[in-house]
């Protein structure tokens, strides 16, 4: 195991839902003491523009300079992997990349393939107007011979009530909005759903769900903590 090897965190998009992709990787590391858990620097930069907004009105380059320059500090500081717990943020992903000399966890890729190595066909994409828009998932899915679906307008917009009406407010999120999305995507013929914004994720900490879902920030944890060298807790 490299112990030298250390996660930085590109965060505070919101802060609680970092604080939960932070909780995901302790738990998921296989450690007996606090020792035994992996380096991590949290840079919660929550001076970053909403990622839907600036994407939808096409004004992304201040937000760009901005993701660049915390990516930058966190290489300064010595960190050997990146990890960005906002889906809309992976727009900048593989940008950002190309100017940085750390390694991303691709959440969006990540995600994609955990579900073809499931087996998984179809699935159904509950994120922000930005990720959807953008064709985020549909491009990582369709990469790994997966048919993505797109929630209808309707459901999107009770999909973007949870997000920001409710959890970014601090608020534990609607369960029964959530049952609206939950038969719309199963109606529409997914064997699969993936949580795809993290304040989806941090809705699941409140409301736990089956197994239909695949919460992509829970994935991208556990890719960070191989990455890094360390073993993932199996139970």
């Amino acid at each position: 195991m490299e112990k030298e090897a250390k996660l930085g965190v590109l965060g505070g998009m919101g802060p609680q839902a970092t604080q939960v992709f932070y909780q995901f990787v302790l738990d998921r590391t296989d450690a007996a003491r606090d020792q035994d858990h992996l380096p991590a620097l949290i840079l919660s930069d929550t001076g970053i523009p909403d990622r839907t907004a600036a994407i939808l009105s096409g004004d992304t380059e201040g937000l760009y300079r901005r993701l660049l320059q915390d990516a930058k500090l966190l290489e300064s500081c010595g960190c050997t992997v990146l990890a960005v717990p906002c889906n809309t943020s992976h727009y900048f992903v593989d940008r950002l990349q190309g100017e940085v000399g750390v390694p991303f966890v691709h959440m969006l890729r990540e995600a994609a393939k955990e579900l073809a190595r499931q087996g998984k066909k179809r699935p159904g994409i509950l994120a922000t107007d930005g990720t959807i828009q953008t064709g985020l998932y549909q491009k990582e899915c369709a990469a790994v011979g997966l048919d993505a679906v797109s929630p209808g307008p309707d459901i999107q917009k009770l999909v973007m009530s949870i997000i920001y009406d409710e959890i970014k407010q601090g608020e534990k999120g609607s369960r029964d909005k959530f049952a609206k999305i939950d038969r719309a995507i199963r109606q529409a013929g997914c064997d699969c759903a993936i949580l795809a914004c993290t304040e989806l994720s941090v809705f699941a900490t409140y409301h736990p769900l089956p197994s239909f879902y695949l919460d992509a920030m829970m994935v991208m944890a556990e890719r960070a903590v191989e990455r890094c060298g360390y073993p993932l807790r199996t139970i």
